[in-house]
């Protein structure tokens, strides 16, 4: 497939980029540095530059033929909204969108740890909500992810839809490794178009 990750650069990313690479794909990696994408060059991988507050930027990289994966993720609020925003305007064929567990559709899934969230994200909690909905919004799909760590992807990973969701487990952590892998399953086999899916280690 022609796979094009934005926020490629950053730690889930490079792991999305480096996995679909192995899997024998070919990647458009987009950074607004792309010189910090630290992969060598190869012939399955174009690395451009991109800027979520330049939507014309990513306009010109995005087309309706593209499978859009995004590792974006910030300490800033506004950031995601206009990451999802120029992606879906850009038009492609599908999108998977990195969320985090506890926001938006998955606050009730998640129990009391979302109210716990709402007050660690401060005013990135509805930045992360409003950029998940307009993703759904556009039929993507996006993945609701546990606190992410370091680590190799679990063998014993799967994916689940809200309805099989577990609580929120504060102290757990899932490696980045296993989310990407996740989001790639998503984007060759298609299971979860147009709602959240839970990656989960085990």
């Amino acid at each position: 497939m022609n796979l094009t990750v934005l926020a490629a650069s950053g730690r889930t990313g490079l792991a999305i980029t480096r996995q679909a690479l192995r899997r024998g794909h070919t990647v458009t990696a987009i950074a607004r540095d792309p010189g910090r994408l630290a992969l060598p060059d190869s012939a399955g991988l174009r690395k451009v530059a991109g800027d979520v507050h330049d939507p014309a930027s990513i306009a010109a990289i995005i087309d309706a033929d593209s499978v859009v994966l995004s590792g974006l993720g910030t300490d800033r609020a506004g950031v995601l909204l206009a990451g999802a925003e120029a992606v879906v305007a850009a038009g492609p064929e599908r999108i998977i969108w990195l969320g985090a567990y506890g926001t938006g559709k998955s606050a009730d899934a998640a129990g009391e740890a979302a109210g716990l969230l709402v007050k660690a994200l401060g005013d990135r909690f509805a930045d992360k909500v409003d950029a998940d909905n307009t993703v759904l919004a556009a039929g993507g799909t996006v993945f609701h992810a546990g606190a992410l760590a370091d680590g190799p992807v679990s063998p014993r990973r799967h994916t689940v839809g809200l309805e099989a969701a577990p609580p929120f487990d504060l102290t757990a952590t899932i490696s980045r490794e296993t989310v990407a892998a996740a989001m790639l399953d998503e984007a060759e086999a298609p299971r979860f178009p147009g709602t959240v899916a839970l990656p989960l280690p085990g």
